[in-house]
């Protein structure tokens, strides 16, 4: 008879991805990432225990969208009190925080509860190119 194994949290391996987000369009480049950071892509993936690995991101400046979402997409949060509704579009969050575009696409795709929380902090996006930044890790390029 054979038998199910569950990782435990002290057998995991991380290992640190660097990806280049220059033209990759958005949704893709974040399920990807998404997927990395959850650990589903190892043999060893548990859905209650962290398995993922670190994935360090730059150029996300120049992030690609598809069609006229530069222009017409959205994002809205709300302050709860009356008159709070902040609308900002793609266009003006490349202006000003362009790691945000990318960094709330893959926050969407996690799962929200405390471990999703923990997946998602092993996630670094910067805007500009690769400064020498997270050396010491060595990571590894990550083509899609």
């Amino acid at each position: 008879m054979t038998k199910t194994h569950y990782t435990k949290p002290s057998e995991v391996e991380r290992q640190w991805f660097l990806v280049d987000a220059e033209n990759k369009v958005l949704g893709r480049l974040a399920s990807e990432i998404a997927k990395i950071l959850r650990g589903k892509h190892k043999p060893t993936y548990s859905p209650s225990v962290d398995t993922g690995d670190h994935v360090v991101v730059i150029n996300a400046e120049k992030i690609a969208l598809t069609g006229n979402k530069e222009n017409t997409k959205v994002y809205r949060h709300y302050s709860g009190y009356p008159g709070g509704l902040k609308e900002t579009t793609v266009a003006r969050l490349r202006e000003k925080h362009p790691d945000r575009i990318l960094a709330g696409a893959v926050w969407g795709m996690m799962p929200k509860n405390r471990l999703g929380r923990a997946q998602f902090k092993k996630l670094k996006v910067y805007a500009g190119p690769d400064n020498g930044r997270h050396a010491a890790q060595n990571p590894q390029p990550l083509e899609f």
